[in-house]
């Protein structure tokens, strides 16, 4: 039998309860697009992505792909304080 275990969504309280990981992957000449992967710690919950989630790019320059995706990091942990997903 397997060894599943229930862990309750529990909201965050704080910035320091999600990991938010942001990188850049390059798809061709110049085109460059934001990763981004969110988790709540809380009760490992991801955030981002999800099914249907939008791509970031793509953009000229490494630089902007990885502020693109920080940005968009920073917009779902803001919201999550304010609006929990559970």
């Amino acid at each position: 039998m397997p060894n599943f275990r229930f862990i309750p969504s529990m909201p965050a309280t704080s910035e320091d309860d999600f990991d938010v990981f942001a990188a850049t992957k390059l798809a061709g000449y110049l085109r460059f697009y934001g990763v981004l992967r969110v988790v709540r710690k809380t009760d490992g919950k991801v955030l981002f992505p999800f099914d249907g989630a939008p791509e970031f790019g793509p953009f000229a320059t490494k630089n902007e792909a990885l502020a693109a995706a920080q940005v968009q990091g920073e917009q779902i942990v803001a919201g999550d304080l304010a609006h929990p997903e559970l």
